[in-house]
């Protein structure tokens, strides 16, 4: 999601006052703070600076803390507020940011923080610096209590501000335009005596890069907030299961004809499933640690009010540009660690012609990747659904496979190889006995089925390309109603279930 920045290159400026405003509910921010107490000791010089800010900011530091809601949301807020001394950290700041995130922690409310702040303030010295340390364990506490923090990384965001609480959001959002990096350009010029590349620190170039969720202005912020929060705050355990068709005998197809089904370009992926099936859809991108994979989608969302992480491989990107690498799976471990942490039900959706196979992928390290995902799966609290949408091809499908309970669409199947593959191996070379080892192999849904490597299968009539809504709907409605027995199941019955099925 981005939105153009102004004509300047650079967003309007909004106070921190000006920003709350825009963001909570009209009347509903209350203040958390009290008055700062200044030391006695303080140098002359730095306190003029100090009462110059107050007097050019209207503010008494550089952090403002309350909470208020966004659309009817109770949350938490700390904001930066740059015109006070560049909305530097020191050590007032740091003790006004530490109460505000620990009372949001210890009152269960969500964190909005809104970063603008040339980083440490160096009036203060190391003594304001070691507070990156302080100020990023409050956060890590209130990660660690399951509560959502979301980011809003403003124009500028630099240095330790950037480095510590600015990087740690479960949902990241940069304003158009922003200046967002570690050292700011006017260091690096000072430092090295050239200008530091243009682009490479705004906030569009982080998030083609996977640093960021999305890009937009303050005032469309509640509605990316209010749908995470919907999801986050959704629901999870004791909902009655949702309405959903039971499974049924369907005519016989062979192998080859379902893998020529899901081949079809019409056929329904994971973009259908959530446009026709999901709601409170707040897509998040990329791994957050520098890489972007629009091929593996990851969102939050919500089937029939069961909220979940979803992350899915997108046959219509794959299709166009090519197989999935490494970089891909890293999306998905970060899918898997916001289920854990947020205590949320983890959605996997199976849907590839094959993972990469390059030189790329192979120092990209595919192959740890792939363990890593299955290592993660198999031991994540959290209760998991996998979708066997179509494609299911080698260790790109294998990777994002274990789960409490799989479901599968009639046509969908799941091999070692593509057929053509498996053909060339057995038959030295020759891919034209494709058909043949899918059926040897029984890589069908319903050989599946039938061995219990699949829980549930979803009915296609007689194609779900030729009923994608219909058929989006229907997988919703089962998807939920795994999600709500499963969220009602003691984790360790999940976890042994899911350690011992494939003991055939």
């Amino acid at each position: 999601m981005t939105t153009s920045a102004t004509a300047a290159g650079k967003p309007p400026r909004l106070s921190a006052p000006e920003l709350i405003d825009t963001v909570l509910d009209t009347g509903s921010f209350v203040s958390w703070d009290s008055p700062i107490v200044r030391p006695d000791d303080l140098d002359p010089e730095y306190l003029a600076d100090i009462r110059a800010a107050e007097e050019k900011s209207g503010v008494d530091e550089a952090i403002l803390t309350g909470s208020g809601t966004i659309r009817g949301f109770r949350v938490a807020v700390v904001a930066n507020e740059f015109r006070f001394l560049a909305g530097s950290i020191g050590i007032a700041a740091a003790d006004r940011l530490d109460t505000a995130i620990r009372r949001a922690t210890a009152e269960g409310l969500p964190l909005l923080a809104a970063t603008a702040s040339g980083g440490t303030r160096m009036q203060e010295g190391t003594a304001a610096f070691v507070q990156m340390v302080r100020i990023t364990d409050a956060i890590a506490a209130h990660r660690a209590a399951g509560l959502p923090y979301l980011v809003y990384l403003r124009h500028p965001t630099t240095g330790g501000v950037f480095a510590s609480w600015g990087s740690l959001g479960h949902v990241t959002v940069g304003e158009p335009g922003a200046l967002i990096g570690f050292l700011g350009p006017k260091v690096f010029q000072a430092l090295y005596d050239k200008p530091f590349p243009p682009g490479v620190q705004q906030a569009e170039n982080l998030l083609r890069h996977g640093l960021l969720d999305a890009v937009l202005p303050a005032h469309r912020l509640p509605e990316i907030a209010s749908r995470a929060l919907t999801v986050l705050s959704a629901r999870r355990r004791g909902m009655p299961p949702v309405d959903a068709a039971a499974e049924e005998e369907q005519p016989e197809e062979t192998a080859w004809e379902s893998i020529q089904r899901t081949r079809r370009p019409e056929r329904p992926g994971v973009r259908e499933l959530l446009r026709f099936a999901a709601t409170d859809v707040v897509p998040l991108n990329g791994t957050g640690q520098g890489e972007a994979q629009p091929g593996l989608m990851l969102v939050l969302a919500r089937f029939s009010g069961m909220p979940c992480v979803l992350l899915g491989q997108d046959r219509a990107w794959q299709g166009k540009n090519g197989p999935l690498g490494p970089e891909a799976l890293r999306v998905a471990r970060r899918g898997m660690r916001l289920a854990d942490e947020l205590d949320l039900p983890l959605v996997s959706v199976i849907d590839t012609p094959g993972a990469a196979l390059s030189q790329e992928a192979e120092e990209g390290g595919l192959a740890g990747e792939i363990a890593r995902c299955l290592a993660d799966l198999v031991a994540l609290p959290a209760p998991t659904v996998c979708v066997l949408l179509g494609e299911g091809s080698g260790g790109g499908a294998m990777a994002l496979l274990p789960a409490d309970r799989v479901i599968a669409a009639r046509h969908a199947w799941l091999s070692p190889l593509p057929p053509e593959g498996a053909s060339a191996i057995v038959h030295r070379g020759d891919p034209s006995f494709a058909a043949e080892m899918a059926a040897a192999q029984q890589i069908r849904a319903v050989d599946m089925r039938r061995r219990g490597i699949v829980d549930r299968l979803v009915p296609e009539y007689d194609d779900a390309a030729d009923e994608p809504a219909a058929f989006a709907r229907r997988m919703g409605a089962v998807l939920a109603q795994e999600i709500a027995v499963l969220s009602t199941r003691p984790e360790s019955q999940r976890l042994a279930r899911r350690a011992g099925r494939y003991a055939f």
